[in-house]
């Protein structure tokens, strides 16, 4: 249990770092992580409803979910985000 805890911090702080230089966005580790985190169950979210949510195709929809993510945010607390 404590190691997949600590796989899902790492793969989101991955998956935030790489959105966040997409996004060209500033953040720090844990910021990295939660929206790396939640960008990517959502991208695995809609991943899964279109088919196409393992493999290669499943990390760039947890990518593409978490610039969605930070678009959204963005959208409600402005350009600070």
């Amino acid at each position: 249990m404590l190691i997949a805890i600590l796989i899902a911090i790492l793969t989101g702080a991955l998956i935030g770092w790489i959105a966040g230089l997409i996004m060209k966005s500033k953040h720090g580790f844990w910021v990295n992580c939660l929206i790396g985190i939640i960008g990517s169950a959502l991208g695995s979210a809609i991943g899964n409803v279109l088919g196409i949510g393992s493999g290669i195709l499943g990390i760039v929809c947890s990518i593409a979910g978490t610039c969605l993510l930070i678009v959204i945010c963005r959208a409600i607390w402005g350009k600070k985000f």
